[in-house]
């Protein structure tokens, strides 16, 4: 078989430097997202002897799990959107003000709605949720704007697009949960609920971890971008699944099993074809190496197939207390936040460089950014913590899940401690004076 005609590496990224936006921006969003991975594994620590008896209502099971979804992976997902979005759509963000004040609405409201819920203050959780809501809504304007005016990449715009579909479920979804927490119900808790999961993980999270695959691998991997058509092609398979799910919510009985068994199996498609186009840019790749980037990636992947074998099964009647768990932290811990970390800890050198090299004429290398023990670390105990928490979501056992929280706070810190030191060296390097050229000998 004859390999695909390869265009030089990067070529997608033409003109993205004239796109970035200004440092503080992207970056105080991942710096948010670094804070809340630590109180999220702090959190599940610290609530460990709620965990065997925790069914989904308030308590710092629920905080944990939200600052792991509000907090690290939306939080992360917003600041690369804002940043990647553009150079796919070969469009700038339209108000980078707006963006930046989006901050300061969304992460506060994030850290007031999470403290609510560990403390059971309902009025807490109302005010946090309302300014949460409020900014997710302005993160869907600036999506919409920009995704309006494409004019590139339709694989990586068509996954936007159902992303920010999966929004308008996902804020409709968490008012009713709210205001269902505040006695005032404005629809069956099960029904959002599930509404709620899937919008969310698969959805609004899931459509921009796989859309945004389609830039970060070539980049990473120095490759051509898969064909656009197979990435239409995948994109519509996920978006059917979606569909499908949310109306399972809807229904009951033997239907609503059939259609949920249908959305795992047409998810599953969806992902097969995913990991193909992935596994061909690898393979055509200048870089097939990406090291424990690549292996926190793939682990994400396996977990992301693993949550949809234990959906196929749910759907199939299999006993579902504590099953239920485990397909939760397959689905956030084992896919969402293990692909998230493999991508950040590329992506983030990659834009902290190119944020140096304004002005300079010999520019820091990701590498040199990079703290490259404290990513090991980190890579070591989020798999640990992972094992662990599989195994507590199994045996209901608070001890092994105290374990999970504290060794994946122990990996947290240690990512903390890699990003702190880039943003140092970052801005080390932009503060440098420019080289100065030899003057020749007379």
């Amino acid at each position: 078989m004859k390999a695909p005609a390869r265009q030089p590496a990067g070529t997608f990224l033409g003109g993205a430097a004239g796109r970035l936006l200004p440092t503080s921006i992207p970056f105080r969003y991942f710096g948010a997202a670094v804070v809340f991975h630590m109180l999220a594994w702090a959190a599940l620590l610290g609530g460990a002897p709620q965990w065997p008896g925790w069914r989904g209502g308030p308590g710092w099971p629920l905080a944990a799990l939200h600052l792991a979804t509000l907090g690290t992976l939306l939080c992360s997902a917003i600041g690369a959107s804002l940043q990647l979005l553009p150079v796919a759509t070969q469009r700038p963000v339209r108000w980078p003000g707006l963006a930046a004040g989006v901050w300061w609405l969304y992460v506060p409201g994030v850290a007031l709605l999470t403290l609510g819920m560990g403390l059971a203050r309902p009025g807490w959780m109302a005010a946090g949720g309302a300014a949460v809501l409020a900014g997710l809504v302005v993160f869907g304007l600036l999506l919409a704007l920009n995704l309006a005016g494409a004019r590139g990449m339709p694989g990586v715009v068509l996954h936007g697009w159902g992303a920010l579909a999966a929004l308008v479920v996902v804020l409709m979804t968490a008012g009713a949960l709210l205001l269902a927490w505040l006695g005032q119900p404005l629809m069956d808790t099960a029904t959002a609920r599930a509404l709620h999961l899937v919008s969310g993980g698969y959805g609004l999270i899931g459509l921009l971890a796989l859309g945004l695959s389609y830039i970060l691998l070539p980049m990473f991997a120095l490759a051509p971008m898969p064909p656009e058509r197979d990435q239409l092609i995948a994109a519509s398979c996920a978006l059917a699944a979606l569909v499908l799910a949310a109306a399972a919510a809807w229904a009951s009985g033997l239907a609503q099993g059939a259609l949920r068994g249908m959305a795992a199996g047409l998810g599953a498609v969806a992902l097969a074809l995913h990991l193909r186009l992935m596994q061909q840019v690898l393979r055509h790749g200048l870089r097939c190496d990406l090291g424990r980037a690549l292996l926190l990636m793939k682990l994400g992947w396996a977990a992301a197939a693993a949550s949809l074998v234990l959906a196929l099964a749910l759907a199939a009647g299999a006993p579902a207390p504590r099953l239920g768990v485990l397909f939760g932290v397959l689905l956030i811990a084992g896919w969402l936040l293990s692909f998230l970390f493999g991508v950040l800890q590329r992506i983030l050198p990659f834009l902290a460089a190119m944020h140096a090299a304004r002005g300079q004429r010999r520019p820091p290398t990701p590498s040199a950014l990079t703290v490259h023990r404290a990513l090991h670390v980190h890579a070591l105990a989020h798999g640990l913590a992972l094992a662990l928490l599989i195994g507590a979501a199994l045996s209901e056992n608070a001890l092994a899940t105290a374990a999970a929280g504290a060794v994946g706070l122990a990996g947290a810190l240690a990512f903390a401690w890699f990003y702190v030191t880039l943003l140092w060296r970052m801005a080390s390097a932009r503060e440098a004076p420019p080289a100065v050229a030899p003057r020749p000998r007379e």
